[in-house]
């Protein structure tokens, strides 16, 4: 990762931190820190991608592979903190400033998940073609929308698959087998998963615009 890009993501998580503790101060307490917790779930798919770009073979990288797509979902998952927002029993603490700390937690947590991708997509663009990396990329945001139905709605979280792995494989299986039973799961997979497609999309344009293309006519 370039050191100007590691710079970016430190000041970042500095700027989720500072906001959060002014909530802390103001607030009298620390309801709010899941926060924290949740950003570092975001930035272990990063984490993950950089070792990726070290693996040539697809039969060594898999199981990284597979570890990544767990936790991608933690990324764009953050943006649903924003159920925690309310206007009752605030004390001294301004709606805006609750609504400024929920949106840097998700936005930073968003860009980390489109950071890892990125690179996910470059790297099988590089050993197989475009296609298939674009295809392993809407997938994986589909996919996604799906793991954040997962965690916000029925509660569960990446570590279940290693604690609770029968029972939350049984609740994916009973909505990919009876899909009419579980409109609610699809209807918010297909809504998320398109959501995080076309911010995917708008990012990619803008980090990939030709210099020439961002001069103010």
């Amino acid at each position: 990762m370039p050191a100007r890009l590691l710079l970016l993501n430190l000041l970042a998580c500095l700027w989720c931190c500072a906001v959060l503790n002014v909530r802390f101060h103001l607030a009298g307490h620390h309801n709010y820190a899941f926060l924290l917790w949740n950003l570092f779930l975001a930035a272990i798919p990063l984490g993950l991608s950089l070792g990726l770009v070290r693996i040539k073979r697809l039969v060594f990288a898999l199981p990284l592979l597979a570890i990544w797509l767990l936790f991608f979902p933690n990324a764009p998952y953050v943006l649903t903190d924003l159920i925690h927002l309310s206007p009752h029993n605030r004390g001294h603490v301004p709606l805006w400033l609750d609504l400024l700390m929920l949106l840097s937690f998700a936005l930073v947590s968003l860009w980390f998940g489109f950071q890892s991708l990125r690179i996910v997509q470059h790297w099988f663009a590089r050993r197989f073609s475009r296609m298939t990396a674009w295809s392993v990329t809407l997938g994986s945001l589909v996919l996604s929308g799906f793991g954040v139905y997962l965690g916000r709605f029925l509660r569960w979280n990446s570590w279940d698959i290693v604690h609770q792995p029968q029972h939350l494989l049984q609740d994916i299986v009973s909505r990919v087998l009876n899909p009419l039973h579980h409109g609610n799961t699809w209807s918010f997979t297909l809504g998320f998963g398109t959501l995080l497609i076309l911010a995917y999309l708008v990012w990619i344009s803008a980090t990939t615009m030709q210099p020439e293309q961002r001069k103010i006519q």
